[in-house]
């Protein structure tokens, strides 16, 4: 081969090899953006549906107090609540004996609580004895049922797992799916353990109660994209708060983790999100 046909091939070789390596880097990007963001959207997804169930936990523990199914020694005295049940009704039957079936229906309109929440649907309960013994079990499911237009579903079961010393839980979802108000779902699953830190010495009231949760779960999309999240520092809820306060929350990605940071425990509706350290996105809860 003559000179100039040697330069010219290898320009050309050096040329499409350098080609190929840019197509394939700028591909490699496109697919980290949308596994990043597809990470992002999964963890908003799970931080929403950690706090809808946190939600109808408060819902449970008010109609429990309300009908004297807590089981503690203040069973026949009223127990100070944050009154989310006002436009509600609720039943439970059987009239004596376990289980005991709630029904707690906040019917077909927007039955708006003194929060501000507004909920429609009904959740029922399973109670298999009274909420704070031990051993108890409390199986909760949804029809229709929509908190700031979110709708819930699936099984939530509650075991209480407590010793003389300590007050505390075992929550485990089973199917769970959460549909936005914009149609978009997402599924949720895994298991909590829940232990209260504060509140127990006052039985007569929920509005000091407060509580560490720790866990993991697994959130998929609708696309069947799906991450694993694990909960790296308790989670704190406070009966009066409507929303997670404090405590992180690993999301892993593929390639990539993401942090979803609940806040300093100020009683708002925001947490931000990170992804391998760049700078935090803020979401909004419900």
């Amino acid at each position: 081969m003559k000179p100039n046909r040697l330069y010219t091939a290898l320009v050309i070789i050096t040329f499409a090899s350098c080609l190929i390596s840019c197509k394939k880097e700028s591909t490699a990007a496109v697919t980290d953006d949308t596994d990043y963001e597809t990470t992002f959207e999964l963890s908003s997804n799970q931080a929403i549906a950690d706090n809808l169930t946190e939600d109808a936990n408060n819902v449970f523990m008010e109609a429990a107090s309300d009908k004297n199914l807590l089981g503690s020694n203040f069973a026949n005295q009223p127990v100070e609540t944050s009154n989310i049940l006002a436009c509600a009704t609720v039943t439970v039957t059987p009239a004596s004996g376990f289980p005991k079936t709630i029904i707690i229906d906040f019917g077909a309109g927007n039955c708006t609580s003194p929060n501000g929440i507004i909920r429609r649907g009904k959740i029922n309960i399973v109670l298999s004895d009274s909420v704070r013994k031990n051993g108890s079990k409390a199986v909760m499911t949804f029809v229709n049922y929509y908190a700031n237009n979110f709708k819930k579903e699936g099984t939530v079961t509650w075991t209480n797992t407590s010793i003389p010393s300590t007050r505390s839980w075992q929550r485990k979802v089973e199917n769970g799916k959460v549909v936005a108000p914009d149609g978009r779902y997402w599924m949720h699953s895994g298991t909590r353990d829940v232990v209260q830190i504060a509140g127990a010495n006052t039985p007569n009231t929920l509005l000091d109660d407060n509580f560490l949760i720790t866990g993991n779960h697994k959130v998929t999309n609708a696309a069947g994209k799906t991450r694993d999240c694990f909960i790296t520092e308790a989670l704190q809820k406070k009966t009066i708060c409507d929303n997670i306060g404090t405590g992180k929350l690993k999301v892993q990605g593929d390639n990539h983790n993401a942090v979803i940071d609940f806040g300093n425990g100020d009683c708002d509706r925001l947490a931000t999100i990170s992804i391998d350290g760049q700078a935090p996105r803020t979401i909004v809860l419900r």
